[in-house]
């Protein structure tokens, strides 16, 4: 009976699939892992593979159990203002005005499909994991290599690997011939990585991803073959672990969806009580029949409901994220739009983010400080290489372009310098070496990292000698490692040897050439001698440094996290202007108890360095416990849930892997910090914007409101119907409101600090100022226009009103486009906060223009189409009716400057300057 396999310790910190480990801590070698499993040269039976696949469940990406999606749609038409609406839409066919239940219907049916595609859109980061898996593999089954499916594979099984494939599952390498395997998707490294099989115990290590014992589910084989004996399946993988993590994540509502929600209970308590109230009053004074009051009070309601508020919000952010992709962010979630803006802390990698992702040689350091010696290290290390001066490895790259600025054929050189055999570069040997054939002689060309390389040499070469490499020389090269790794360059070493020593051990003329592998790389790679140091660097972007400090004057936190060096990171840190304090490693995250990574988070100017993915979703998390709204950056699979768990997650479009960019809410097309930046920025502008259209929508609750209530305690005919209402809520009023979404950042956006998550967007202040000032203003121009219209024909007060006919038609038609003329001023008025909007700019935002110019097009076909005259009670005013609303845009635009001018005055006495802009006003402690 096989044996079942080693149950996997669950120490603190420990992942789903780690490698078993010994009783003494070591790792189990691959010959005992397969014992263990009860996995022979001849794979298991078809017998034990089918109880097995029962008892460990098939090899696949499970989901977390949800909601059926039509339940998911139910859901988003019985949401609180959906159930407002609704009743609202009963009471309509209730009271015989089929016309408004259909409208407010059309508005259920229109917020509710938008609400349901983006929750569905949510599950593509899943789905996007279930395609790093194959769908069939070659494993060994009852003695033979059979094709079955991926979803069969179980422990214990040994799956035949080949270039092209997927690997179907983690596990163990048992053979390995040249095999390389693309891990980038796991580990965001875009180098491919050699794989072999574990000789004897040297493998206990806790880095399982820098492992070349183990193969991860999800990788491609870049080249070679092997047989893997698969130890995790499903979702005891890596990529399993990941997707269960993703899934984990809730998604939190945003803050603009927390703030509408509260909008929306806000104007439905107002809109209720004040239509309850309303039909009390009217019904209990005698002046209204209960029907006459159901009626009265449907109309309080609609007049309070501002139902183009949330398709003009839709339209809105939609809007910013056309501006946000024009400037290099494309936005999947239009709520992240306005979110990004509240931004307190932004988490960010290091390379390709915060630099340009390209490596530039800037040091040559020869063992002699001769400049003829670093020319031939430079060849030397041009001639170590296999890229060109175009494509190939970034550091390669660098390297051959700075050979040919400095005069050397490198292809030249190569063509007269035959390759015999390469050792490419593996991360267990951190170093490459080619053999190239020259004049008969073999020479191995080796670069590595300083380190590893220094201690195969036992030589160095000064001015044209070789001498022994003693303990001073080699202590003096570490030292000017050291001090340029410091400054942040990326250090390589470069060295040679000539192989053919006599003996034909190590292949010449006498003897072979060394075999590929691990083998021959250890024949070549020792008795080296040592030519000199390489110093790289990957330059910072030019923008970054203005980014961040535009960051530091908007109260922004920037935070590194890389996998890199803290060495690095600090000189990189240094040179872009962002200051460090403490360098905290990914090793001392994992030992830190949650509530002292809450604490370490706090501090200023902490980096953290050498983590993984999984150490940046705890650094979020810990930020998130401080109350910090992070916006976070990745680019692999590993980031998924990070770049979930954020409240902005920011993928890198062009490094990025389909994983993360379908976890985030933003992907970043450049890959540049300062597209970040300016996301923040445009996302506070629109926060900005629709408090304007907030502002500029309820003021037209007013006068849409007081005609009502005159018409029942003043005894006159109803000056406003509530069609009318329904055309400037979901017509008139859309098009100038979605114009102010579209207006631009105002100069101090990024000079005040990020708003307090508290601070609601629907403050008394705003609604006293639409309520108590704006919306008043509009109500007497209303009602002026409808008297205006009764004087014109005759009327005086003391007599009669008409309450039907040609008359009353064009009353309510003026009520109706006195209303849209007051608007038109509010549109202008409601550009700024505080500045005038001459100084702003009258004509800057051209889409107020031509928000005004539709309105007025559309007021037009209203009149001039007789079936929407009949719908909506309009008759086109006389010629002399029309003068007095020509005024009304002036008057509105005219008291808001006085206010706007008064505030500013009383801004500088308090604060003492002469700022107007919002970030002054904020500095200064004023209003």
């Amino acid at each position: 009976m096989p044996h079942a396999a080693p149950e996997e310790p669950r120490p603190s910190g420990a992942v789903a699939g780690e490698a078993p480990r010994r009783p003494d801590g070591g790792a189990y070698t691959a010959e005992e892992l397969a014992r263990s499993l009860g996995s022979g040269p001849g794979g298991l039976s078809s017998e034990e593979a089918a109880r097995r696949l029962r008892a460990h469940g098939p090899n696949r990406i499970e989901r977390v159990r949800r909601r059926s999606l039509v339940l998911r749609l139910l859901a988003q038409f019985t949401g609180f203002f959906a159930r407002l609406l609704w009743i609202a839409g009963f009471c309509a066919f209730m009271a015989r005005l089929p016309e408004l239940g259909w409208a407010i219907f059309a508005v259920i049916l229109i917020n509710g499909c938008f609400s349901f595609l983006q929750e569905y859109r949510a599950e593509r980061a899943v789905e996007v994991l279930e395609r790093l898996l194959p769908a069939r593999i070659t494993a060994r089954r009852d003695g033979a290599d059979v094709p079955i499916e991926a979803a069969a594979i179980v422990p214990g099984d040994r799956v035949r690997l080949e270039e092209g494939d997927q690997v179907p599952a983690d596990g163990h390498v048992l053979e390995a011939s040249g095999l390389r395997v693309d891990q980038s998707a796991l580990t965001g490294e875009s180098r491919p990585v050699w794989k072999r099989a574990a000789e004897g115990n040297s493998e206990a290590r806790d880095d399982r991803l820098e492992r070349h014992d183990l193969v991860f589910a999800g990788s491609g084989v870049v080249s070679g073959t092997g047989l893997l004996l698969v130890t995790s399946t499903g979702m005891r993988t890596e990529i399993g672990r990941i997707a269960h993590l993703t899934q984990a994540v809730t998604d939190a509502p945003s803050p603009l969806q927390v703030e509408m929600s509260r909008v929306t209970r806000v104007v439905t308590l107002l809109a209720v009580s004040a239509g309850l109230a309303f039909f009390a009053l009217g019904v209990g004074s005698g002046r209204l029949r209960p029907s006459e009051g159901f009626v009265f009070a449907l109309g309080v309601i609609v007049a309070n409901v501002p139902e183009g508020l949330l398709p003009t919000l839709t339209l809105a952010l939609a809007l910013g994220v056309q501006r946000m992709a024009r400037q290099g962010s494309v936005v999947k979630r239009l709520s992240a739009v306005e979110s990004i803006g509240a931004t307190t802390v932004i988490c960010t990698d290091k390379t390709g983010t915060l630099t340009q992702n390209r490596m530039e040689l800037r040091h040559v350091r020869p063992a002699d400080g001769a400049a003829d010696s670093a020319r031939r290290v430079l060849e030397i290390a041009a001639l170590a290489s296999s890229a060109t001066s175009r494509h190939g490895d970034p550091t390669e790259v660098a390297i051959v372009r700075a050979a040919e600025a400095d005069g050397i054929d490198v292809e030249g050189l190569r063509a007269a310098r035959a390759t015999a055999r390469g050792y490419p570069f593996e991360a267990f040997r951190k170093r490459m070496t080619l053999v190239r054939r020259d004049a008969g002689t073999l020479i191995a060309y080796a670069k590595g990292a300083p380190r590893e390389t220094l201690a195969l040499c036992s030589s160095v070469e000064t001015r044209g000698e070789v001498v022994g490499l003693d303990p001073e020389r080699r202590a003096a090269i570490l030292a000017e490692h050291d001090r340029l790794a410091e400054e942040g360059h990326r250090m390589l070493a470069v060295a040679s040897r000539r192989l053919d020593d006599g003996s034909g051990r190590d292949g010449g003329p006498g003897g072979a050439i060394p075999p590929e592998g691990a083998e021959g790389a250890a024949m070549v790679e020792r008795d080296l001698t040592f030519l000199g140091l390489l110093a790289l660097w990957d330059p910072p972007r030019p923008e970054v440094a203005g980014a961040l400090a535009l960051c530091g004057r908007a109260g922004i936190r920037v935070v590194m996290i890389t996998g890199d060096y803290g060495l690095t990171a600090r000189a990189v840190a240094r040179k872009i202007g962002l200051q460090v304090g403490r360098v905290v490693t990914g090793a001392e995250i994992e030992r830190m108890p949650s509530q002292v990574l809450v604490e370490v988070v706090a501090e200023p100017g902490v980096l953290f360095a050498r983590t993984s993915p999984s150490h940046k979703l705890a650094l979020v998390k810990a930020l998130q416990t401080r109350g910090e709204v992070v916006t976070v950056t990745g680019d692999g699979v590993n980031d998924a849930p990070a770049l979930k768990a954020a409240a902005i997650g920011a993928a890198m479009g062009l490094r990025g892997t389909d994983v993360a960019k379908e976890a985030a809410d933003i992907v970043v097309l450049d890959d540049n910090f300062a597209s970040i930046v300016t996301a923040v920025r445009q996302g506070r502008t629109v926060r900005d914007n629709i408090g304007k259209f907030i502002t500029y929508h309820f003021a037209s609750n007013v006068p849409e409101l007081v005609p009502l209530l005159a018409s029942v305690f003043f005894g006159i005919p109803l000056p406003l119907t509530i069609m009318q209402i329904l055309a400037i809520d979901l017509g008139t009023d859309l098009l100038p409101a979605l114009a102010l979404g579209a207006e631009p950042s105002d100069e101090g956006v990024m000079d005040r600090p990020p708003r307090r998550r508290d601070e609601p967007i629907l403050s008394r202040g705003r609604l006293g100022h639409a309520y108590g000032y704006l919306g008043v203003a509009e109500a007497a121009l209303a009602l002026a226009a409808f008297f205006w219209t009764y004087w014109l024909a005759g009327w005086r007060p003391g007599a009669a009103m008409e309450g039907a006919g040609p008359l009353y038609a064009r009353a309510t038609t003026m009520t109706f486009l006195a209303i849209v003329a007051a608007q038109i001023g509010n549109v202008f008025a409601c550009r700024t906060e505080r500045e005038s909007v001459f100084r702003v700019g009258f004509w800057r935002n051209r889409f107020v223009l031509g928000g005004i110019a539709a309105e007025a097009a559309l007021v037009l076909a209203l009149l001039a189409l007789p079936p929407t005259r009949a719908i909506f009670g309009l008759e086109p005013p006389r010629p002399a009716e029309w003068g007095v609303l020509l005024a009304f845009p002036l008057v509105m635009l005219g008291l808001e400057e006085t206010r706007k001018g008064i505030v500013r005055r009383i801004a500088r006495r308090r604060g003492g300057r002469n700022e107007t802009s919002p970030g002054a006003v904020v500095r200064a402690g004023a209003l």
